[in-house]
């Protein structure tokens, strides 16, 4: 009995004490990594969520890159990092459920982050230069035909790698896919027409495609905006395959105090609830809110990790 209640006692002195912390926390900056470079959609992003955060935690947010290794560098510092809550990270999909089944290995595990908030969806679409003049996927896929041998596409998206590939053998499209270096390169390839097709998120093309240098076709993640109404998803034309996963969610490493997860998540629902906010620095940028619970976000990427082990295999490709 003296020992079930020393661990009694402890117990509960060690939850009082983590909710103190979590109730002083934070009492100096956050540090928060991102997977992208200067300039990239995570860091931009996170500098506006931190100027937000600031003003509420009475603490700066402080934005460090660590771009390359497909997301892995980033994930594997923030696994590293002190579990006391002053060092976070954002991170997209393709780290948390892809890379895992890309690579024949990887510097962290992704199982070990901790999930704190789903914090939007980068909405994708199939794009064209204007010129060549399809007004459908039928469309494209005709021009491919009449174009045989000379159109190529691009994406860093191996979902939209599958659906291509489903296009090409079903409908008999002709086409080849070419390497992705990056949003800036891939809009002026579009443009330039050295590859008029690709399948990238809408924030890097909206001014594109409202001068009508480039046309919309379909929704790659199923997941409509506001922006092009009247773009049909891939569910709308019939395709059966996964959707490609384009989230960006809050990470803390692994051990990070329940209390203080929670504590970031409440202030960043808080943010969203910001109707201007929302609309000015998500909506327009060609995202769609995603907030959740911890719980919640964990949950979701335990599917999406199911859906991508079968993407992965449906596109044949091994790991590197």
């Amino acid at each position: 009995m003296p020992r079930i209640a020393a661990l009694t006692t402890a117990f509960f002195v060690s939850l009082f004490a983590t909710s103190a912390l979590a109730d002083d926390y934070p009492s100096r900056p956050i540090h928060v990594l991102t997977t992208s470079s200067a300039g990239g959609i995570s860091d931009i992003f996170m500098r506006v969520l931190g100027e937000e955060l600031h003003k509420s935690f009475g603490q700066p947010v402080i934005i460090e890159n660590r771009p390359g290794g497909a997301g892995n560098i980033a994930s594997r510092a923030c696994q590293d990092a002190q579990p006391d809550g002053y060092t976070i990270c954002i991170i997209n999909a393709d780290p948390m459920i892809y890379n895992q089944f890309l690579f024949r290995n990887i510097s962290f595990d992704p199982d070990k982050l901790a999930p704190i908030i789903n914090l939007f969806h980068l909405v994708q679409a199939l794009v064209i230069n204007s010129d060549l003049g399809a007004k459908s996927v039928d469309d494209l896929v005709a021009v491919s035909k009449q174009k045989a041998g000379t159109l190529s596409y691009l994406t860093a998206s191996i979902p939209c790698v599958v659906y291509m590939d489903s296009l090409k053998k079903e409908k008999g499209a002709d086409w080849v896919r070419v390497p992705f270096k990056g949003g800036g390169e891939a809009t002026n390839a579009i443009l330039g027409g050295s590859t008029p097709i690709g399948l990238l998120g809408i924030g890097n093309v909206m001014g594109q495609i409202r001068a009508g240098k480039m046309k919309a076709l379909v929704l790659v993640n199923n997941i409509r905006t506001p922006l092009l109404p009247n773009v049909p998803t891939l569910a709308d034309l019939g395709y059966k395959g996964a959707p490609s996963q384009t989230w960006y969610g809050l990470f803390a490493p692994p051990g990070t105090a329940k209390p203080i997860i929670d504590k970031i998540a409440g202030e960043v629902t808080r943010v969203f609830k910001d109707k201007d906010f929302v609309e000015k620095y998500v909506i327009s940028r060609g995202q769609v809110p995603a907030i959740n619970t911890p719980e919640e976000f964990a949950a979701e990427i335990k599917a999406d990790r199911v859906a991508a082990a079968q993407v992965v295999k449906a596109s044949g490709l091994e790991p590197q």
